[in-house]
């Protein structure tokens, strides 16, 4: 019986000293490598909620700038004989409008076309050629606007348009920072009565939209004076009014809620 018992008695034994040697191992590299790294993922959810309340403003000034489109079309046979003529008179304009204080940097070229005519009737034979020009004046002084008109027809001009009155930089800037400081106040106003109505309080402000409601660029007034038919044939000078530019803006801004 003891002679059928040595053989498990071995097995045991040759088991343990296994395990044994296993564990010295773990702990020798352990002890030279440091301790095995462990990490564990952590995921954190917040509710955050917040009170949004949106304010507006509407802010009315009188525009400072405009703009005018003074062009020329012309009509000759020959290439040359049409820019020439074309030529002139759009220096004549020029000359023109820098005489009354126009800076020739605020006369700039819009259009300048060249095309021939055709007389489809004769097989497209060119009849002729045409130029069509235009020139974008921009003016601060609105009686120097009426001149510049006034001027430019003479000189040649048939094409008179596109009159337009505006903000410059400067002004559109300060209107908007007033705009902008009025929306706000009304967010808050807004904020404040709605919470205290609601019984809510309310933190700080974490954060605001903004978004004017229009550019502003008002259709203005123009009567442009034509040629008198009485007996003194005088044109009458032309008349523009820059009537009133409104610009309206919006503001959204979100509360944080204790």
């Amino acid at each position: 019986m003891f002679t059928s018992i040595r053989p498990l008695i071995f097995s045991m034994l040759i088991v343990a000293l296994g395990i044994s040697l296993g564990m010295f191992g773990i702990v020798t590299i352990s002890r030279f490598i440091g301790p095995i790294p462990f990490s564990m993922m952590q995921t954190t959810t917040a509710i955050q909620s917040t009170f949004d309340v949106t304010g507006e403003s509407k802010v009315t000034t009188i525009p400072d700038k405009a703009v005018v489109n003074l062009g020329v079309i012309v009509n000759e046979s020959t290439v040359k004989a049409t820019q020439d003529k074309a030529n002139t008179i759009i220096t004549a304009i020029t000359d023109g409008l820098t005489k009354l204080g126009i800076d020739k940097k605020d006369i700039k070229t819009e259009n300048y076309s060249l095309y021939p005519n055709y007389d489809y009737q004769q097989g497209q034979k060119i009849t002729g050629y045409t130029i069509n020009a235009s020139l974008s004046v921009s003016v601060t002084d609105f009686s120097t606007l009426n001149q510049a008109i006034d001027a430019a027809t003479a000189a040649g001009a048939n094409q008179v348009g596109g009159v337009s009155f505006t903000l410059s930089d400067d002004k559109r800037k300060s209107v908007e920072d007033d705009a902008r400081k009025q929306a706000i106040d009304d967010a808050k106003t807004k904020a404040q009565t709605l919470a205290r109505l609601a019984g809510m309080h309310l933190g700080k402000i974490v954060n605001i939209t903004e978004q004017p409601s229009n550019r502003p660029y008002p259709v203005p007034m123009m009567y442009k004076g034509i040629a008198d038919t009485s007996a003194t044939n005088n044109q009458v000078p032309t008349t523009t009014e820059p009537g009133t530019t409104t610009l309206n803006y919006s503001v959204t801004l979100s509360y944080e809620t204790l």
